[in-house]
């Protein structure tokens, strides 16, 4: 498939910085909300942060590994402050006033840091599996393998960080049981949804890219 041309990968990129920036505040706030699932402890998190993998996945395909190793550059520092100021905010699901960004919170800052690095780490891995497979004839493979190892590398890496010794009790006991429960639903929803949508959206773009390489063309 042919990558996008200039006049529309440009504007895809500052697209997909801004979409991996919400999707990490997002699922800083949803991870502090644990939720029982067929009996298992997890959190909402679980549900928020795979998105980010289709779109990286979607990334490497059409632009390329440098682009989508572009994109983390530029998203991690911001999604780093940024993330922790949300978190602060609504730390627990409630909103706690502005008041609260004027003590700093070390709860929450491992929280934002583990993000940080879990989500550099993940990436990276998600990138270069993805790049190594993606002349494969099976299109599948290489979402498959990159979300597997990529989402695996980023869970156990953020849960380690953030909660190994935590101050809150609940999450110190139980962090093994919810990153575990957390990378499945992860990988459940990955590979049933993400990897299925992964396809229908490249064979759309696919489509696309010509039509607006040719209405580009004309202006």
């Amino acid at each position: 498939m042919p990558t996008l041309p200039a006049t529309i990968w440009r504007p895809a990129l500052a697209g997909l910085i801004a979409f991996h920036m919400l999707i990490i505040i997002a699922s800083n706030y949803l991870v502090q909300l644990p939720m029982s699932l067929f009996g298992w402890q997890t959190t909402w998190g679980a549900f928020s942060f795979p998105f980010i993998f289709l779109a990286t996945d979607l990334t490497v395909r059409l632009l390329g590994k440098g682009p989508a190793r572009q994109v983390i550059a530029r998203v991690m520092l911001p999604a780093l402050i940024a993330s922790y100021g949300v978190s602060v905010l609504f730390q627990s699901g409630s909103f706690a006033g502005l008041a609260a960004l004027q003590e700093f919170n070390l709860f929450v800052a491992r929280i934002a840091l583990a993000s940080f690095l879990a989500y550099v780490l993940g990436q990276l891995l998600d990138i270069q599996v993805f790049d190594r497979l993606r002349n494969l004839r099976q299109w599948w493979l290489a979402p498959a393998a990159s979300t597997l190892l990529g989402n695996l590398l980023d869970t156990f890496a953020f849960f380690s960080i953030a909660f190994w010794h935590s101050s809150d009790p609940f999450m110190a006991e139980h962090w093994i049981e919810i990153a575990s429960v957390d990378y499945a639903i992860k990988l459940a929803v990955s590979l049933l949804l993400f990897v299925p949508l992964y396809g229908m959206l490249l064979s759309a773009i696919a489509r696309a890219v010509p039509r607006r390489a040719a209405l580009s063309s004309r202006v």
